[in-house]
């Protein structure tokens, strides 16, 4: 049996020529993950809400990115999204990083709140496939990554029924499009980050929530934002091509045990 070589190594990692959609991009891990998936080579095309923050984002690459503001809940702005993706004819990477949290317990919660949550967490995910179909089967292997969270796996003991609710369903919405795309050489699979530094986690600043998980995980630290970078590249490259349907925990041993 030959040995793998270096450079035909290296290469599974890398996305040259390739068309990436990542929203909820404007900050946080989604501004990361484009920055991750435009230095491994692609055509990153960015959605998210503030445009000011997108416009630092393409500065920031230099090239090879195009915005496009909007709100990833308006259904209006989710077909603006795939005409802008049709235009290159196919999609080779789709990342629906887009998410908001709800907060208190369920019984104080309003209706609307709780729709909102579902509309954004759920509903503008599965738009968005639907409306990106053909386009990632038009490429010659395709990878939907879907970004869950821990409390998709597991239940969180704060009030957050809308977030687990809506986490759980993506990562079996995950599980179910890898099953029926899977013949189109569609791969679809889901991140469950545990608590990393971003907006909905108060950037760990406050020390008794950060002691917090540091005392839960095995790993005994809080992550550094870096740290879901090779995962993400991970399965939104070759390295991954026969991996679909799965969900990859980076939590730090949070759900281990």
């Amino acid at each position: 049996m030959s040995q793998p070589e270096m450079p035909a190594l290296a290469a599974r990692w890398r996305l040259d020529g390739r068309i990436a959609l990542v929203t909820g991009a404007s900050a946080g891990l989604g501004a990361r993950f484009a920055q991750v998936l435009h230095a491994a080579g692609a055509h990153v095309i960015a959605t998210a809400r503030r445009a000011d923050r997108l416009q630092e984002l393409a500065q920031d690459c230099g090239s090879r990115v195009e915005t496009l503001a909007g709100d990833i809940a308006d259904p209006r702005h989710r077909q603006r999204v795939a005409e802008l993706v049709r235009g290159h004819g196919r999609l080779d990477v789709l990342v629906n990083n887009a998410g908001i949290c709800d907060d208190g317990p369920l019984e104080d919660q309003s209706l609307d709140h709780l729709r909102q949550v579902v509309e954004v967490n759920l509903i503008s995910v599965m738009d968005l496939c639907r409306l990106t179909a053909g386009l990632l089967r038009a490429a010659p292997a395709a990878s939907v990554i879907n970004v869950a969270s821990v409390y998709g796996v597991v239940a969180s003991r704060d009030p957050m029924a809308g977030y687990n609710a809506t986490k759980g369903a993506l990562i079996n919405l995950t599980r179910h499009l890898a099953a029926v795309w899977g013949h189109d050489g569609v791969r679809v699979n889901a991140l469950a980050p545990g608590y990393f530094p971003t907006e909905l986690t108060g950037f760990l600043a406050d020390p008794v929530f950060a002691q917090s998980i540091r005392d839960r995980t095995l790993l005994g630290r809080t992550p550094e934002p870096g740290e879901l970078d090779g995962p993400l590249l991970f399965l939104a490259t070759d390295a991954s091509s026969y991996m679909t349907g799965q969900a990859l925990v980076i939590d730090g041993g949070w759900t281990a045990v």
